[in-house]
């Protein structure tokens, strides 16, 4: 059902069953897929592509050019994952290069004004609640919930089944499994998350085992996870060594544990 009042260009792609309300704007090669469900007064900007089953709310705008001073070159699209639902006023921000892609997975809930920036990826099954800010090139891991009105600073990467506590500001980079709140404040693991999950009590006791590791002692946490990693006194389930890993890789540096106010200095310095 397309209203008479909306406005596809006649090049956009459209599924079965697709629904696209009043006022509705899709540009040029656009492509939605079957049983996509697009409120009055949404925007799809050209050439982004919306999987099954994805609902766009009044005054979204998906695939808006990149926020960048002095103009921006050529723009890649947005993809959204199916059955992934993008409320009231949400924007989704195209990538900086023509190559590129700003991607957000399936089955997400993105809340009423939140923002997912240029370049971002955003995995499976992640909750962004009201006002949530992604600057450019995050990464947000599956099954990731980030609570109203969190900031996250360009570059960060927030690791799978994280939580991110409301009003929080992020500029380090939060590991998979862990609960940030405040400014870069490591609070431990998120333990309702991770038993939601099913992850069972032997993979449980080893991701405690490398929280510890990592963040209880001196040193940097970069050098003590890669430490465990040889050793491999720690890490022997899947979910703890994606938990070690992660700390390889990154351009932020790492956010620190509450309980880390120790001889290495303020919690989220120097992680490299």
């Amino acid at each position: 059902m397309i209203h008479p009042t909306a406005c596809v260009h006649p090049s956009a792609e459209l599924g079965a069953d697709v629904h696209i309300g009043e006022f509705a704007i899709l540009e040029a090669n656009t492509r939605i897929g079957d049983g996509c469900r697009i409120a009055a007064h949404a925007i799809v900007r050209a050439n982004c592509e919306l999987d099954a089953g994805v609902t766009i709310d009044s005054f979204a705008v998906i695939g808006g050019m990149p926020q960048m001073r002095g103009g921006t070159p050529a723009a890649g699209p947005v993809y959204i994952g199916a059955r992934t639902v993008v409320r009231e006023g949400v924007t989704v921000h195209r990538a900086t290069r023509a190559e590129g892609k700003t991607t957000v997975g399936s089955d997400c809930y993105l809340m009423a004004n939140s923002h997912v920036g240029h370049d971002s990826t955003v995995g499976n099954f992640v909750t962004l609640a009201n006002n949530v800010m992604l600057a450019g090139h995050v990464q947000v891991g599956d099954l990731t919930f980030v609570g109203g009105g969190a900031g996250i600073h360009q570059f960060v990467r927030i690791g799978q089944g994280a939580m991110i506590g409301g009003n929080a500001s992020i500029s380090y980079d939060v590991p998979p499994y862990s609960i940030a709140a405040d400014r870069n404040d490591i609070c431990g693991l998120n333990l309702v998350g991770i038993r939601r999950q099913g992850i069972p009590p032997p993979a449980i006791a080893d991701l405690k085992r490398c929280f510890h590791t990592v963040f209880r002692g001196k040193g940097c946490p970069k050098v003590r996870a890669a430490t465990a990693l040889q050793s491999a006194s720690c890490g022997s389930e899947a979910q703890g060594r994606s938990f070690l890993e992660f700390f390889a890789g990154g351009k932020r540096g790492f956010a620190r544990s509450r309980g880390g106010r120790d001889e290495d200095g303020p919690r989220a310095a120097s992680a490299h």
